[in-house]
């Protein structure tokens, strides 16, 4: 329902396991929306297996389980993108659309003097804290907000600079002017 609210016009193949899916017959997938709880093989363990059988296909992980490392683990095994199972509709379209736009030519992506108004005022006040170098559990006590909260904004802040780290944040955000 949210990447149809998203990206109108898109089709969808469900498949219910990893198995299910590696026996799609589609040829081209330019996204997998990958839920790392799965039935027989985890979804972690399948990304390789998923890039093997679909090399283009941008792969994002979508799962409850909101550890860092969790998120770690799936960059570090070829994911492209994470998503929170507790993340709004508007903050999982902004990571679908960014990674999705790293495969398009670079003069079809927001030229950087265009990126700064795609965050929202609380993701630019998050995004100064993060420069500042505050863990999630400070900016939220600056901010009063829960740790969870600002956790949802830094992924969505990530996502909108279209960077995979807090340190590519805090680099781009110097870069473009948005942080002192």
């Amino acid at each position: 329902m949210v990447l149809a609210g998203g990206f109108p016009g898109i089709e969808v193949i469900e498949a219910a396991s990893m198995e299910e899916a590696l026996a799609c017959t589609e040829p081209l997938l330019p996204l997998i929306l990958l839920d790392i709880q799965l039935q027989g093989i985890s979804g972690l363990d399948g990304i390789d297996l998923l890039q093997r059988r679909w090399p283009e296909a941008r792969i994002v992980v979508l799962t409850s389980l909101d550890a860092p490392e969790t998120a770690r683990e799936a960059r570090a095994r070829g994911a492209h993108g994470f998503i929170s199972k507790s993340d709004t509709p508007a903050e999982m379209v902004a990571v679908v659309t960014a990674v999705l736009e790293q495969d398009v030519p670079a003069e079809a992506l927001p030229q950087p003097e265009a990126m700064p108004a795609r965050l929202t005022p609380r993701q630019r006040e998050v995004l100064e804290l993060l420069c500042q170098g505050l863990s999630n559990k400070m900016i939220g006590r600056r901010l009063e907000l829960s740790e969870n909260t600002v956790r949802v904004h830094v992924q969505a802040t990530l996502a909108a600079l279209q960077v995979s780290s807090r340190s590519e944040a805090a680099f781009v955000a110097r870069r473009l002017g948005l942080v002192r």
